[in-house]
C-alpha cells in the first residue's frame, strides 16, 4: 500500500470516527423513538464503515 492510499485511510478512518461521535451524542439527546431508532441505523453503518476501512490497513 502506498503512503497515499494509507494517508487515504486514515482520514476516511477519521471522518467516520468523528460521525459516530456525532450520531452517538444525538441519539442520547432524542426523545422521540423513531428518531432514536433512524440515529442508531446511522450509528450501525458507519461503525460498519469504519470496520471496513480499519481492515484494510
Amino acid at each position: 500500500m502506498s503512503p497515499k492510499e494509507l494517508a487515504y485511510i486514515e482520514d476516511a478512518l477519521g471522518h467516520e470516527q468523528f460521525m459516530l461521535t456525532q450520531c452517538r451524542e444525538a441519539a442520547q439527546q432524542l426523545q422521540d423513538p423513531n428518531l432514536r431508532q433512524h440515529v442508531q441505523k446511522l450509528i450501525d453503518h458507519h461503525q460498519n464503515l469504519f470496520n471496513r476501512f480499519y481492515q484494510l490497513v
